[in-house]
């Protein structure tokens, strides 16, 4: 079944925009009478007849809804250093909204390679993901913030960071939380954090996290944290 992510839909009735449109008619060559999921990003699964085939506004009819489709148990931000490479890091985007993530937030640390980048890029990959894995529920993106600064943000969630420097203790994730509950993960850039930023995380409430013997590039721990609190969490 083909999905379209539809945030702004309010009743039975409801029209695609232009470029789903597009996609609809010219790519996928559906019809009218052809049956289609949308998906709302807030946990509204639908699905809906094609009523109107047009190649800018195809309409549709909603004949059955559900709400809070697949809920997740828990909450899951992964605040992550943006890769040099991009491509690594809307891979990491897109395999981890597939898995199962609620909020990422991009964080400007003091090894980072790329200090910008274009959230409007990373945001259609995570659309795309959505609709790929039939999910309900769109991650947020959050704006790229300085790590100091996003350190200085309240939250009640478990806070952990992940890092690599091995005369430091670290525990795996399931020793220090527990499932159904809200978790922040940090993971650095490809050269980890740096000792002060370590300490900067553990004063603010940060708990020292392991992700195993081996070393990982910056999108492989983010993905295996987020893999780790899914497991946790079935």
């Amino acid at each position: 079944m083909h999905v379209f992510y539809t945030p702004d839909i309010s009743s039975n009735e409801y029209v695609l925009n232009e470029e789903e449109s597009k996609h609809c008619t010219k790519v996928l060559r559906l019809g009218i009478g052809a049956m289609v999921y949308l998906i709302d990003g807030v946990g509204g699964l639908y699905k809906a007849e094609i009523t109107g085939e047009h190649k800018k506004h195809v309409s549709l009819k909603v004949v059955e809804t559900k709400r809070e489709y697949n809920k997740r148990n828990h909450h899951l931000h992964i605040a992550i250093a943006p890769t040099k490479n991009i491509d690594r890091l809307e891979w990491f985007l897109e395999k981890a909204t597939e898995i199962g993530i609620d909020e990422i937030t991009p964080v400007i640390c003091d090894r980072s390679e790329r200090k910008i980048v274009k959230e409007d890029r990373l945001y259609k990959v995570i659309t795309s993901a959505v609709k790929q894995s039939l999910q309900a529920y769109h991650p947020v993106l959050n704006p790229q913030i300085s790590l100091s600064a996003f350190l200085k943000q309240t939250n009640d969630s478990v806070k952990m960071i992940a890092h690599c420097l091995d005369n430091e203790p670290r525990q795996f994730i399931a020793e220090v939380t527990k499932p159904r509950e809200r978790y922040t993960i940090l993971i650095g850039p490809e050269g980890d954090f740096t000792g002060a930023e370590i300490e900067l995380a553990l004063q603010s409430g940060y708990k020292p996290l392991t992700l195993g013997n081996t070393r990982l590039r910056t999108e492989t721990a983010a993905l295996a944290a987020c893999f780790e609190v899914n497991y946790l969490n079935r």
